[in-house]
């Protein structure tokens, strides 16, 4: 089969805040074949610039948009699938954009293979079988220890078995009002709910800093503490690293959301000494490069994690990635409400059973359906032009 055509959706809710909740829009990306079949992926990256990098006018050799490189060419079987996402890497070498603004498509491809060869996609990449997996409730911090607590308090009322509270007021007070809101978050989950707690990347290069968190955190039984230092600060991840094992604290250092590449992820478990590597599907370039990095964890002995806090598409996306991995056992769950994470994909997504357990479709693809009517509720039109002629205009899907 020829990929026919690659068609972009700007969705997002009709007020955007500053609150670091990426459930707030979506790049939503389909790709069509000569054969009638389509497939759905996702961008976790700004919606607009994302799409430019699908439709810009050629600058040179090395500056390429997208769809040039893909539209027209054959997919067949997964060793294409890989040719097409190094094509379009080589057309776009010096488009900064490119490895975020391709997630979406490489994504797509990967579901439109599945339904073609009849295959779920942690089959067409090379796992054996499909293990279950924990989803933890992914959460923001309230503006205060009593919002946080009522936070945690509902998590547990929704059954979920882990929960992650990340950004809000973490760091920017003192050491006492940071501990006030883990303890919280502890308080409200009880003591046998898993706890992670992410910290935004807020003490930059800070090592005594975060250092001082994670010993007082890992006392309220925090599982990991997630990015309290920026991601290219490599070498102050390994030496937190060394200072928490070196002094026997019972906390693990988890990172690599901000890694948009796959050696920006492998710079960080190589020498920045992680216990917990997470990567968005929808940033580091799709399915193609997130699996690369799963396999290079399971190598080194990293558990590997999905950064997921967009819709169930994701969510799909992500945990077929690590799929075979029966060691790499939780995966992040967006808990929120807004219409983007469940809506995108109502009837289908992908859901806690019985036991509170996530696992991938064994469906053709992803196995998640898209909802046509939450992209044209939601969807955003956008009119990008040159000189009088249309690069891109916004079509109903």
């Amino acid at each position: 089969m020829r990929i026919e055509a690659i068609d972009l959706f700007y969705v997002a809710l009709p007020v955007i805040t500053r609150t670091a909740d990426g459930t707030q829009d979506s790049l939503v990306v389909r790709v069509r074949t000569d054969n009638g079949l389509e497939g759905w992926g996702e961008c976790d990256a700004s919606p607009l610039i994302s799409m430019a990098a699908y439709v810009m006018p050629m600058s040179h050799s090395n500056i390429i948009n997208i769809s040039e490189a893909l539209i027209g060419e054959t997919l067949n079987s997964p060793e294409d699938l890989v040719h097409l996402r190094k094509k379009a890497a080589d057309y776009g070498l010096d488009i900064q954009q490119l490895d975020h603004a391709i997630s979406g498509a490489d994504i797509a491809m990967w579901d439109v293979l599945g339904k073609y060869l009849d295959e779920p996609v942690w089959k067409l990449i090379g796992h054996s079988s499909s293990h279950k997996k924990l989803p933890y409730a992914s959460v923001l911090f309230g503006n205060d220890p009593d919002e946080t607590h009522a936070i945690a308090t509902s998590i547990v009322e929704r059954n979920f078995q882990a929960a992650k509270f990340g950004w809000g007021p973490m760091g920017r007070g003192s050491l006492a009002d940071d501990i006030a809101l883990v303890q919280a978050a502890r308080d409200g989950l009880g003591p046998s709910t898993k706890l992670m707690v992410d910290a935004g990347v807020i003490w930059g290069d800070n090592v005594d800093a975060a250092y001082e968190r994670a010993v007082k955190f890992a006392d309220l039984g925090v599982t990991w503490l997630e990015e309290p230092l920026k991601t290219e600060e490599v070498n102050a991840y390994k030496k937190l690293g060394e200072r928490i094992k070196a002094n026997n604290i019972n906390i693990g250092i988890a990172g690599g959301e901000g890694a948009d590449f796959y050696r920006s992820a492998d710079d960080m478990m190589t020498n920045g000494g992680l216990d917990y590597v997470q990567i968005d599907v929808g940033r580091i370039g799709g399915i193609t490069e997130a699996k690369r990095v799963a396999d290079r964890a399971k190598a080194l002995g990293i558990q590997y994690v999905n950064h997921t806090f967009k819709s169930h598409l994701s969510i799909a996306a992500s945990i077929h990635v690590f799929a075979g991995y029966k060691s790499f056992d939780i995966i992040e769950y967006p808990a929120g409400n807004s219409p983007l994470i469940l809506d995108l994909t109502a009837p289908s997504g992908i859901f806690r059973d019985s036991n509170g357990f996530v696992q991938a479709s064994d469906a053709p693809g992803l196995g998640v359906d898209v909802n046509l009517e939450t992209i044209r509720k939601f969807q955003r039109s956008v009119h990008i032009e040159i000189d009088g002629q249309i690069l891109f205009k916004s079509s109903q899907p």
